[in-house]
Parts: C-alpha cells; sequence; structure tokens
C-alpha cells in the first residue's frame, strides 16, 4: 500500500487502532491498564494529591513557627509532621511527577505508540502507590516517622527513635524507589529504541533528553538509598545488625555518605526534567527553535555527572578531612556553570524571539528569577566557612526551597499550562493561570526570603519554637503569610483546572503552534497515540512539515504493533508486539505490598512478598503470543 492509499484508508486504521487498544470496562479493566497516557496522568493526579498533603503539612508547620512559644503542635506532632512533609514532596510528589510527565509525553514526542515495557510501566505506578498509602496509613496507626526526611543515623535508630515510625519511612523508600527504577528503565528504552525513523539524537526533543538523563541517573542513585533505608537503617532496626548504628560499633557517617550519594544527585533528578520543560515552553511561546541546542544537551549530560560528584557539601559540618573538602567546595561551584550556560541559551532565545505573554511563559520568567537566587546562595554555601555557620540555619530551608520549589514547580505548573490541552483536550484559562502565577510567586518570595535573614540571625531549623527574645517573631509571621498566600494561588490553580476541564474551549491539535510531535497527534491523544506513525526529518518537524511529510507504512492495526528503531540513526529495525491489558502486574504489587508492609513488624514479611509477588509474576511472564517480529 502506498503512502497515499494509506492515508486515504485512515477513517478504518483508525477505527481498527482504537478496538486494538481500547482498555476494558468496568473496575477490572481500570486496574488492568498499560497504555501510557492513563498511567501518566495517574501519576500526575496522585502526585498532586500529595503535593496537597505536604502542602497542608506545610501550613500547619508555619502556624506553630508564626509567633514564639506557640502552643498549636507540641514537639513530637511537630517532627512527625516535618518528616512527613519532606518525605511527601521529596519522595511522593517531585520524581513521581516528573516521571507521569515523561510517561505521558515521552512517546508521543518521539512518535511511537507506547513505552517499551508497558506491563511494566502498570507495576511501576502500583508498587508507587501502595508506598503512598503505607505512609499515610502509619497516621492512623501512630506509628508516623518523627526523625526527619534523612533519618540520620543514631537519632533514627532503635535507642532514639522506638516503636515503628522509622521502620514505616525505610519500607515506604523501598516501594518509591522500585517505582522510579520501573519508570527509568522503560523511559531509557522507549527513548533510545522506539523512536520515529529519521529522530537521529540530534533531533531529539529538549524534554525527552532531560528525561534520559534523569533516568540514567535514577539508575546509579536510587539503589544508593535503598541501601542506606533497607540494607543499613531498616535491618539495624529490626534484626540487629551493626550498620550504622554507633551504640553498637556501627559507623553514622557511613549512613550520610550512602544517603547522600542519593540525596544530592535527587534535587538534580527532580529538577532535571524541569529544564526540558522549560526549553519546550521556552520554544514554543518564542517561536524560534532553542538557542544553543548542543550546548543545552551538554549541560544536561554534565549536570547529570556532576551531580554525583557533590554530595560530601551536606557533610562539612561533620569533621571530614579537610583536603577532601576542598574537592567537593570545587565540583559544587563548578556545577554552576553548566547550570548557567542553560540560563543564557534560555534567555538568548527569548530575547531573538516573538514572545507571547501566555501563563505558561509567566512560570519560565518566574523560574528563572527563583532559580538564579537558590543558584546563587547554592555558590554561597559551597564555601565551608560559611557553610559551617549556616548549616544548620533557616539560611539552609531558604536555599533548599528557592532550587527545588524555583527550579522545579514553576516549570512544572508552566508545563501544565503548556501541555493542559494536550492532556484533556481544552483550553486552560489565561487569566487565571496568570493569577495563579502571581500568588505563587508573591507568596514564594514572602515565604522564603525572610528564611535567609533569619538564617543569618541565627534561627536553627528543624525547632518547633522560640523565645520572643530573639526577635525572629515578624519574619516569621511574614513567612506563615506568604505560605497561605501559595495555598490561595494553589486553590486557584485547582479551581482553573476544574472549570477548564469542564468548560474550557475545545483545543485543536495545535494550539499553540508548537514544532514538536506530540501536537500532531490530537487532543487529547488518543489511546494508540498516532494513526500513522511519523517519519522525522528535522528537529522541529511540524514547523518544518516539507520535510516531515512521510510515515511509516506497514504496520499492523488489529494488534499493539511498535516499530523498534536504532539507537544513533532511528533507522528501523523490526516490528515489536507490545503485551495488552492485565491485570498480572496489579497483583504482583498487591502480593509484594501485603508482604513489605508485613515485614515492617517482622522479618518473615520478605518470605510471604516474594512468595505473592512470584504468583503474579508467574502470571505475567506466562507465554502467550510472540512479540518480537524482525523483518
Amino acid at each position: 500500500m502506498t503512502a497515499l492509499e494509506e492515508l486515504r484508508a485512515e477513517p478504518q486504521q483508525a477505527e481498527e487502532l482504537a478496538r486494538a487498544w481500547k482498555n476494558r470496562p468496568g473496575p477490572l479493566g481500570w486496574i488492568s491498564v498499560t497504555t501510557h497516557q492513563e498511567l501518566g496522568m495517574r501519576y500526575i493526579v496522585t502526585a498532586f494529591i500529595f503535593l496537597l498533603l505536604g502542602g497542608i503539612e506545610a501550613l500547619m508547620m508555619r502556624i506553630q513557627l508564626a509567633s514564639a512559644e506557640n502552643t498549636f503542635l507540641n514537639p513530637a506532632r511537630y517532627n512527625q509532621i516535618f518528616t512527613v512533609h519532606g518525605t511527601t514532596m521529596m519522595f511522593l510528589f517531585a520524581v513521581p511527577v516528573m516521571e507521569g510527565m515523561g510517561v505521558y509525553l515521552v512517546p508521543l514526542m518521539i512518535g511511537t505508540r507506547n513505552v517499551a515495557f508497558p506491563r511494566l510501566n502498570a507495576f511501576g505506578y502500583w508498587i508507587y502507590l501502595a508506598g503512598g498509602l503505607l505512609l499515610y496509613a502509619a497516621a492512623f496507626t501512630n506509628t508516623m516517622p518523627d526523625a526527619g526526611w534523612f533519618a540520620y543515623s543514631p537519632l533514627s535508630g532503635p535507642q532514639f527513635s522506638p516503636g515503628k515510625g522509622v521502620d514505616v519511612w525505610a519500607q515506604m523508600i523501598t516501594f518509591t524507589e522500585i517505582s522510579a527504577l520501573c519508570v527509568a528503565v522503560e523511559l531509557i528504552v522507549t527513548i533510545l529504541r522506539l523512536r520515529a525513523p529519521g529522530m537521529t539524537l540530534n533531533r531529539l526533543p529538549m524534554f525527552c533528553w532531560a528525561m534520559l538523563v534523569q533516568s540514567f541517573m535514577i539508575i546509579f542513585a536510587m539503589p544508593a538509598v535503598m541501601i542506606a533505608s533497607t540494607i543499613f537503617l531498616l535491618n539495624d532496626r529490626t534484626i540487629g545488625t551493626h550498620f550504622v548504628n554507633p551504640a553498637e560499633g556501627g559507623d553514622p557517617l557511613l549512613y550520610q555518605h550512602v544517603f547522600w550519594f542519593f540525596g544530592h544527585p535527587e534535587v538534580y533528578i527532580i529538577f532535571i526534567p524541569a529544564l526540558g520543560m522549560a526549553s519546550s515552553i521556552i520554544e514554543a511561546f518564542s517561536r524560534r527553535p532553542v538557542i544553543g541546542y548542543p550546548a543545552l544537551v551538554l549541560s544536561l549530560v554534565a549536570n547529570g555527572f556532576i551531580a554525583f560528584g557533590l554530595w560530601v557539601h551536606h557533610m562539612f559540618a561533620t569533621g571530614l578531612p579537610q583536603i577532601g573538602e576542598a574537592y567537593f567546595t570545587a565540583a559544587s561551584m563548578m556545577i554552576a556553570v553548566t547550570s548557567g550556560v542553560q540560563i543564557f541559551c534560555w534567555l538568548a532565545t527569548l530575547w531573538s524571539g516573538r514572545l507571547q505573554p501566555t501563563a505558561g511563559l509567566h512560570f519560565i520568567f518566574g523560574f528563572l528569577f527563583i532559580f538564579v537566587m537558590g543558584g546563587l546562595t547554592g555558590v554561597m554555601l559551597a564555601s565551608i566557612p560559611l557553610d559551617l555557620q549556616a548549616h544548620d540555619t533557616f539560611f539552609v530551608v531558604a536555599h533548599f526551597h528557592y532550587v527545588l520549589i524555583g527550579g522545579t514547580l514553576f516549570p512544572l505548573f508552566g508545563a501544565f499550562h503548556y501541555w493542559f490541552p494536550k492532556f484533556t483536550g481544552r483550553m486552560i484559562d489565561q487569566k487565571l493561570g496568570k493569577i495563579t502565577f502571581w500568588l505563587l510567586f508573591i507568596g514564594f518570595n514572602c515565604t522564603f526570603f525572610p528564611m535567609h535573614i533569619l538564617g543569618l540571625h541565627g534561627m536553627p531549623r528543624r525547632v518547633y519554637t522560640y523565645v520572643p527574645e530573639m526577635g525572629w517573631g515578624p519574619a516569621n509571621l511574614l513567612a506563615t503569610i506568604g505560605a497561605f498566600i501559595i495555598a490561595a494561588g494553589g486553590i486557584c490553580f485547582i479551581a482553573n483546572v476544574l472549570k477548564s476541564r469542564r468548560f474550557g474551549t475545545k483545543a485543536d491539535p495545535n494550539p499553540w503552534d508548537a514544532g514538536t510531535l506530540e501536537w500532531s497527534t490530537s487532543s487529547p491523544a488518543q489511546a494508540y497515540g498516532f494513526i500513522h506513525l511519523p517519519v522525522v526529518a528535522s528537529r522541529y518537524p511540524l514547523w518544518d512539515q516539507e520535510k516531515s511529510k512521510d510515515i511509516v507504512t506497514g504496520l499492523r492495526n488489529d494488534r499493539r504493533e511498535v516499530l523498534v528503531t536504532t539507537v544513533l540513526d532511528a533507522e528501523p529495525d523490526h516490528r515489536l508486539v507490545l503485551p495488552g491489558n492485565s491485570i498480572w502486574p496489579f497483583l504482583t504489587a498487591v502480593g509484594f505490598s501485603i508482604g513489605l508492609y508485613y515485614s515492617v513488624f517482622a522479618f518473615s514479611g520478605y518470605w510471604i512478598a516474594t512468595a505473592l509477588g512470584m504468583i503474579g509474576i508467574i502470571g505475567w511472564f506466562w507465554p502467550r503470543q510472540p512479540l518480537d517480529i524482525r523483518p
């Protein structure tokens, strides 16, 4: 069949594809979904629910600190809220929401119909949800962790943290990191092997580059925190090993080294996808290709490498040898160079483009301002003498949030406003979007800028109260007011999403006139993504449609078939039949979850997890059809 005949047969092909990719109806169908759009949206929605919970916890802490000697929270409850807030934001929101965006968008951006391992994708979501439920179930069983989201030993050991709270925290880490590893594997294989023909690596969209770098970082970083939380901490607490418990001859600094070997790359794991989002939004709303594409790609890759050489700057106050600390000071300053390259490329693109002042672009301007501020204080904290003075103060809290919220949340909100038509098929209200931006921008700076001043005036972090004589009350009150302004911005965003989802103007496939492939599909995208898989001839195929008008022919439409291409040049290699909807990933996740839940209370839970999980895995991998079709 020629390309012209293929186009004439489009309605029939769309009907066949819809049948092949259709999800089953009812509850059984809901838990057996394996399409990337559905699972990506579940990641995003679930992560935002956890963001709301983490935001409520932040407000509770700010209410407690709004005035001196406040009694809104007692010390024990404050420690619990502080721990669950940090854990929620770092493990249950920031990484999963970025992965959810990748799961939804990457297959559409590279011109394929699903991720490489659809069942692994489903399993990753269910195990992530189980970990979040485990943490918040602790609130109803009086086992909330209270040793901080970092769980430093010996404070998190059995001597100072009796009960099961820290055990719940440690096991929750296992759930979320398994999920992250699942998504990382599938995104790496999807990006490297399922790209549309002609989409060579130098034509890969910036967001896909960012997700590729993030995924490789996850594979190398996440095992470290699982070792720290499970092998070291949980085993010390449950079966009496002596890895990090100093009372038994363990080394608490060993825990910090292993934890922060994950913890600092974690910061970049969170905001490297946001850098890709920023590039995509700037390209679309400046109406021009991003300036310095090779430099941006190389800076993302360099960020990924250098991030693994910075972890000791979290430990400058622990008494390590000064010659070793000096190297980490140099690395901490060096990574500002790669971030600076990205900033200059974006500014040059914005300066030379034809800007559209949309809500999404407002969030990018806010991101640039706040992220640069956070980066400057990061360079300050890389200096060992200053870090020794500011390490345990609110100055570090301010820096941390300027980098993470400024570097992650603002691009993320910009991305939601940008890709909302693709998610929902409706246009989001731009006026409400701009109101959301100004509430978040003003509230954020009112909340966290005063913390720099509080830190320089000596207010320690991780304390639940202070005396009036310290003079910290006015700045804390301003920070609390700012937190409520942020909450108002969050409410405005939710209202905008609900209103626009129901009453917004119906969106065209490409309402922004953007250049990447996801905008060539319907809005919202169908389960099969593309009726005809595209052939790519430029970096921006929708801006160069004369070059990219060919399509892939020869794929069957009556089953979930995709084209596998070569790694470097994306030349067609073979066809692959992806598995359809399946309940086995859900049952496997349930089996492992039951056993891992029980292991918090008894070591035999691991054997239960193995037995129940293996039942699901046998059903999962039971051979049913040939999946690899060579030409």
